[in-house]
Order: structure tokens, then sequence, then C-alpha cells
């Protein structure tokens, strides 16, 4: 079977990429898809609770985005560097993504914050990623708030004037490059109102990569080499979404991330197991779902992986007919865009 790249491609005016996320999380506009019929209608996400039954296991991912772009300078020569955080390999070594690369060899020797945090660039990976070893007095984490901003996508050119607005109010682990943006919608009001309901609210954790971003080159969809990211799935999740299951209850997750992480964790029976590794799953059409029966999400770029997960849930045609409503109906999107749900 060949799945082209350009079977996923929509058109979208640059005005509809939203810039800034919005005074009341809540207040974002929320598109339904039926996945059965492909009708769609329009709503504001605080009318979430409205599409959620008694019995239902609502999953959320409770990563913590960590303020992963460092600006800084070449020691000697004070060029300017820019480096994003990746993934930490031990203590004070992390995988990172340098710019201007070229002149960032092994033992080149950096400086950020006036010399509050140093580093030595130790090697470059097959992919042009370099590994990098930081120096510096006191705690890591401190260091990095003090320092760091958060790596917003590279199609947001507004700069966030609050950090925790590109953070869940439920963010919990640190180690995200990203956030799982549609979380970024429930205010605690909406969860608690949720689960007032009788639905099980469980949480896992998906460290988001900056691959998420990462464009698919290749034509066929198949050919794509799909980023690895690591994720959790406590004794306590693993038995509410089986116990949902088992009672004939419906798993709806919050996001890709929190998807891509369940049914990593499942076996073929759709058996969530507890446990953390890295996942490399690439959900496209033609995934058969073995955990999850709806989706809370975003609006995705063009020819995405993301667009290609809804797809798989969906059906193309009608995802991409929900996108060109939302298109023509003005709806946000990306990141800080509006939302849409998929039962």
């Amino acid at each position: 079977m060949e799945l082209k790249k350009s079977d996923f491609y929509f058109d979208l005016p640059q005005e509809l990429i939203a810039q800034d996320p919005l005074e009341d999380r809540s207040a974002s506009r929320l598109l339904h898809l039926d996945k059965a019929t492909g009708d769609v209608s329009h709503h504001v996400f605080k009318e979430v609770p409205e599409f959620l039954r008694p019995g239902d296991c609502l999953v959320l991912n409770n990563t913590k985005v960590i303020p992963a772009r460092l600006l800084g300078q070449r020691e000697g020569t004070g060029g300017h560097v820019e480096v994003l955080l990746l993934s930490r390999k031990e203590s004070d070594v992390w995988e990172t993504l340098v710019k201007p690369g070229k002149k960032c060899k092994p033992g080149t020797r950096l400086t950020f914050g006036d010399g509050l945090l140093k580093a030595e660039v130790l090697e470059t990976l097959e992919d042009g990623n370099r590994r990098i070893r930081f120096f510096y007095d006191g705690i890591w984490e401190e260091v990095l708030d003090r320092l760091g901003e958060m790596p917003l996508p590279p199609y947001i050119t507004h700069k966030l004037k609050d950090k925790n607005r590109y953070q869940t109010v439920y963010a919990k682990y640190e180690g995200s490059a990203a956030a799982p943006t549609a979380g970024l919608h429930f205010t605690k009001e909406l969860l608690a109102q949720i689960e007032a309901q009788g639905i099980k609210i469980v949480y896992v954790t998906l460290h988001v990569g900056l691959g998420t971003f990462r464009p698919v080159k290749e034509e066929n969809v198949l050919d794509h080499h799909m980023h690895s990211e690591w994720y959790q799935v406590t004794p306590e999740a693993a038995n509410a979404i089986n116990e949902t299951k088992a009672a004939g209850g419906r798993v709806i997750c919050v996001g890709t991330t929190s998807c891509r992480t369940i049914e990593s964790a499942s076996d073929e029976t759709g058996k969530v197991k507890a446990g953390s590794g890295d996942t490399q799953i690439f959900i496209y059409p033609g995934y058969r779902f073995k955990v999850l029966d709806g989706l809370i999400t975003n609006f995705h770029l063009p020819e995405s992986t993301l667009v290609m997960l809804v797809s798989a849930l969906a059906g193309r045609e009608r995802v991409l007919a929900a996108y060109q409503e939302a298109i023509k109906e003005r709806y946000r999107f990306f990141s800080f865009g509006d939302a849409m749900i998929i039962l």
C-alpha cells in the first residue's frame, strides 16, 4: 500500500495560525467530528463535558515543558549561538539542536547568561544533533528557569508573555521540548466538573520531542522515519483504562501524545500494561486502534504525522472535510489554536 504525503495536504491561510493564547483557556472553539458519519458541529471548549458519559475515561499527558531554548555565545569569538535541549543523556549531558551547527564542532565552548552557565560540545551525532556537557554552580532547574526560554514552534513568531501559558494546568514531570497542546484548553474547574460527572481522569507521561514538528520529507509516507519519545504508564493509570474498557466505557485521549502512549503500552488484545520505554509508534490510515475510542486534539500542520494520526481515527476524507469547514469558519490553528473532539 502506498500512502502519499500529498494526500494530507490542505491550503491554510497564514492569518489562521494562532500567535497568542486566549485569555481564558477554555474559551477556545471546539469542532465536533462524528467519526462514524463525518458530521461536524461547532461548540466552545467549555462544552466538552456534554460529549462525555459517566463511565468514560479521559487520558491526559502530564509532561512539563522545560525552558529548553538557550541563547548564548561561542567563547573566544563571541558569535551568537542557540541551543535547544532535546533529551537528557546523563546528569549534565544533553542531546541538543544547535544553530549555527557548522560553527559548533566538538571541543567548542559556549557561554550563557554572562557565564552563569557554560558548556562544551562533546560530539556531533549522525542526524546533526550535538551532545553537550553543561557546567554551572547551584541547581540545574533554577539555572535553566532563569536563562531558558520556552521552545515555541517555528510558526509562532510572537514572544510569549507568560511561560505558564505554554504549559497545561496539570503539568507535573519535566522533560518536554514542546507542549501537549490539546491539554492547554483545560482549566482546573473544567477538570473538576468532568470528574464530578462520573468520568475517570487518568494521567500518563510522554516527553514530547521537537521531532513532533519535523516535516515528512518522503512522498511515500511509509518511508518516514518516526522520532523516538520516552513515555511512562503507572499501574494506577493502566488499571483505570483497562477497567473502563472491561465495563464498556470509552477511552478518550487528550492529544496525540496521550494516544501514542496508550497505544504503545497496550498488547494486541488492547490491554494496557504499566511500564516505561521509548516509542516510535507511527499511526496513519490503516492502523487499528487497540485502546482509544475518541480524541480531543488541536488542528495540525498540513502533511504532518499528526494529521495522519487523526486521519487514522476518522478517515482521511472526513478529517480533511472537517479541516475545510474549520478554515471556512475561521478557526484558529496549531499550538495556541482551537480544538476538535472526534467521537
